[in-house]
């Protein structure tokens, strides 16, 4: 028999619950017993049968986990436990094995006294604000658990051969030419996973060398937070290129969902061309596949994927959204400038090992620099890069744009904040949805006598912050 208990009269405000994830400070927004209420109501809402959890390095991660796992257990799901792991590698234990979901504690980006969790159901569909979340969240601040007849179990489980394997069906061994890499995992949790790759590469006879800068798990973040999104955190990775004359350089953020590039010549290549890369990687090997992009910059893509015979598909930005598009459009790989990918035979998940994977296959497909295909895409497509301003009235802003490029007649379009296309150029702005921010991104056409992208930038800027 069931039975339920009495709710506790003070009915707490769990604050760290946001639109697609749960992140919160330590000890004040989140500490082991939040963490035992979420993992108590995601398995009382749910009720699967049994899940995959892991945690990243962070110092406070394996007693949120575990803290997690005695709440799923106490509401009777049997729990697979993969220890330290990067987001993807619970991503992919959900859909691989016979469970209904999984949890990574995870703080990713965040800084040091921070910590949170991203949450997924069953074949590792995101469990979002609108698709479960704020449920969790009530049920955690209420309390009202009900008891279960028989607690779940939890056992150890080691998912990395497993995962290696299928990373490597994104590549053909025998096609990859000799390689240098510089990997940065940024004392995040990549480094566990490159390690295993290497020793594949080995046995396969794939002639890639490792070159291992922040390599160690270390939850102190000696080398500071990875986020190499930051200007300021990626020196490391290009001056080990440099110095090792390296073929590419890649870096990740500590739970390794999001991976950044570098070309030989330590240049840091913006989201928005490697999505034109990746899509070139699977049409190069599929030709008509659909590849979902975002609207804040497209020109290069629609370019890459009419040139190899493939359909390009627009979706508002966020993973939610990008991931829904896919599905509908049984799309093979979705790209945001943001460092974000994801891909069909991934569950839609989005990976920080896939698209390396993908451009090393495409470098020797090519026999061609990473510079060089780069290059050529800016030459042709020139951005700005995300450029944000603080503004006291985002609607108003907006407006004043529009007032001022009304007798230019642009094309407009709706599906992400709202972009403006002149012919020659195109601007999409866009609003942060959590601070007053505007977000702006301007790409150009080359061949069409298009200004220096910088003209375009300083009369933006003045529209917007005059």
């Amino acid at each position: 028999m069931n039975k339920q208990q009495t709710a506790p009269l003070n009915m707490t405000q769990l604050t760290c619950f946001k639109a697609y994830d749960i992140r919160g400070k330590l000890g004040t927004e989140l500490n082991e017993e939040i963490a035992y209420k979420i993992g108590r109501a995601y398995g009382q809402i749910y009720q699967p049968k049994k899940v995959v959890i892991g945690c990243d390095i962070r110092l406070s991660s394996e007693g949120l986990k575990q803290a997690t796992i005695r709440g799923l257990n106490d509401a009777g799901v049997n729990v697979l436990d993969l220890g330290m792991t990067g987001t993807e590698e619970v991503y992919f234990g959900a859909f691989h094995l016979d469970v209904q979901g999984g949890i990574e504690v995870t703080a990713s980006h965040n800084p040091m006294d921070y910590n949170g969790m991203k949450l997924v159901r069953e074949n590792a569909r995101p469990i979002s604000a609108d698709t479960g979340l704020k449920d969790i969240q009530a049920l955690a601040e209420s309390g009202t658990f009900t008891e279960v007849e028989q607690k779940g179990t939890t056992e150890n489980y080691n998912i990395l051969p497993e995962f290696i394997d299928h990373l490597l069906t994104y590549i053909d061994p025998q096609k990859i030419k000799p390689l240098k890499l510089v990997v940065n995992a940024g004392n995040g949790a990549a480094g566990h996973v490159i390690d295993a790759i290497e020793q594949k590469f080995q046995e396969l006879n794939i002639p890639v060398e490792f070159i291992k800068i922040h390599h160690e798990a270390d939850g102190t973040f000696p080398n500071g937070i990875p986020n190499p999104i930051l200007i300021e955190n990626r020196d490391s990775t290009r001056d080990a290129v440099l110095q090792h004359q390296a073929d590419m350089g890649i870096a990740w953020d500590g739970d390794f969902d999001r991976c950044f590039l570098f070309d030989e010549k330590g240049q840091f290549i913006e989201g928005y061309y490697i999505v034109g890369l990746l899509a070139q990687a699977f049409l190069i090997k599929q030709s008509g596949e659909k590849i979902v992009h975002d609207p804040r910059l497209v020109w290069n893509t629609f370019d890459i994927v009419e040139q190899y015979q493939g359909i390009a598909v627009q979706s508002k930005s966020g993973h939610a959204f990008i991931k829904d598009v896919m599905r509908e459009h049984n799309a093979v790989y979705g790209g945001e400038m943001s460092a974000h990918h994801y891909f069909r035979d991934f569950a839609y998940c989005d990976s920080g090992m896939i698209p390396w994977l993908l451009t090393i296959a495409l470098l020797s497909e090519t026999e061609q620099s990473l510079s060089t295909l780069v290059e050529n895409m800016i030459a042709k497509f020139p951005c700005s890069g995300e450029i944000n301003f603080k503004v006291a009235d985002t609607q108003a802003t907006v407006q004043k744009i529009f007032d001022h490029y009304a007798n230019q007649n642009p094309v407009i379009d709706y599906t992400d904040g709202v972009s403006l296309d002149f012919g020659a150029w195109r601007f999409n702005v866009r609003a942060s949805n959590t601070e007053p921010l505007l977000r702006l991104n301007i790409e150009s056409r080359a061949d069409q006598n298009a200004m220096p992208m910088q003209n375009y930038v300083d009369e933006l800027s003045r529209i917007i912050l005059g």
